[in-house]
């Protein structure tokens, strides 16, 4: 049996975090998912900037758009939907089959916004008005902004993908989010089921404290945290109030392990998919990591199985120096900044790439 699919029948979800014309078009995609259990697919700007500059794939689509009079951001939204309509009707007979748990895609709004409660909550609903697909998740970040728009999106019947989420209270900001969310459909009589699911990103943690902590504490932090993240995430869907939203017919949030390709060349290439095994929730794997994992990956204690020790992990890190609270803030203020800047770049890729194609 393949270790894929022994993960997933301890009860994790396969996203791939990856996307590109090719991968579907070459039945790459068809691939893994028959052959590796993946479930899912996330993509992000920096992922369409890699796949739009370096192929040719997008070109004559890219062309006709621009003659089309369409702006670089309007060329993006349609070629990234474009890929993710297809995307989402491969993973559409999981989705039907799990009654809508699994076989999810993901788009994200433009990183512009992530201060932009109003604009968020506006292009959340167009984007997923123009995918047409049950199964695609519009992706909002968790800052104090994000939060307004996640829970407006969740009222309004949008499923959400929250991102940028770093710590256990992030989380769980972005948890009560949605659930306010689902609690006004309850009251308004509207149908409760609308998808979600929060995503927790765990390398970025160790590298933020690589050069600042003993040898013994690197590439651990991450894992603490998701081991902190996912007791949590328990005691909330066990809690009355969480109960009462299930009996109306809601669905639980899903605990997703986002940026888990291993950053580290001295560390294990898939040391945070097998740090990170656990039931009931997703692991959005990066191709390269999902292809090591196949490979050469193994599985041992889940992280339920190991969540003892992770308060004492976490108090080591503080008595390191490690002010948690603060760097969460931080990591997450840096990840919009980044998405930021990969989004500036995936424009500047659309504009270059049609003055080329214009000059041919």
């Amino acid at each position: 049996m393949k270790v894929t699919q022994q993960l997933h029948n301890l009860g994790q979800s396969i996203w791939l975090d990856n996307i590109t014309r090719k991968l579907l078009a070459s039945g790459t995609l068809q691939r893994y998912i028959s052959e590796f259990s993946v479930t899912g697919l996330t993509s992000n700007p920096t992922i369409f900037d890699h796949a739009i500059r370096n192929s040719s794939d997008y070109d004559d689509a890219i062309r006709q758009k621009v003659q089309e009079g369409k702006s670089q951001e309007t060329v993006f939204f349609e070629l990234a939907l474009e890929d993710l309509k297809q995307a989402a009707d491969l993973f559409r007979p999981i989705h039907d089959q799990s009654n809508g748990v699994d076989g999810w895609v993901s788009l994200e709004v433009s990183p512009e916004l992530a201060y932009n409660a109003a604009g968020t909550i506006n292009v959340a609903k167009k984007l997923h008005d123009q995918a047409d697909r049950p199964n695609l998740f519009i992706k909002i970040p968790g800052t104090k902004e994000g939060l307004v728009a996640i829970e407006e999106s969740i009222f309004a019947g949008v499923p959400v993908n929250v991102t940028l989420l770093f710590s256990c209270d992030q989380y769980v900001a972005a948890a009560e989010a949605y659930l306010r969310g689902i609690e006004r459909r309850i009251a308004a009589g509207l149908n409760p089921e609308v998808g979600s699911v929060a995503s927790i990103f765990i390398s970025r943690w160790d590298v933020a404290v690589a050069d600042k902590v003993p040898d013994e504490l690197k590439n651990q932090l991450g894992i603490a945290v998701a081991g902190q993240t996912y007791k949590a995430y328990h005691s909330l869907v066990d809690s009355p109030r969480w109960k009462a939203i299930f009996n109306a017919g809601a669905r639980s949030q899903r605990l997703l392990w986002a940026s888990t390709g291993t950053k580290d060349p001295d560390a294990s290439d898939t040391l945070y998919v097998s740090a990170l095994a656990s039931p009931a929730t997703i692991n959005t794997i990066p191709e390269a990591t999902l292809l090591a994992f196949v490979d050469h990956g193994e599985l041992g204690e889940s992280l339920p199985e190991r969540s003892g020790g992770f308060k004492q992990m976490l108090s080591e890190f503080t008595k390191a120096g490690i002010d948690i609270d603060t760097l969460a803030t931080q990591l997450q203020e840096e990840g919009a900044e980044s998405f930021g800047e990969s989004w500036s770049a995936l424009m500047d890729c659309i504009s270059s790439r049609s003055l080329a194609l214009a000059s041919c």
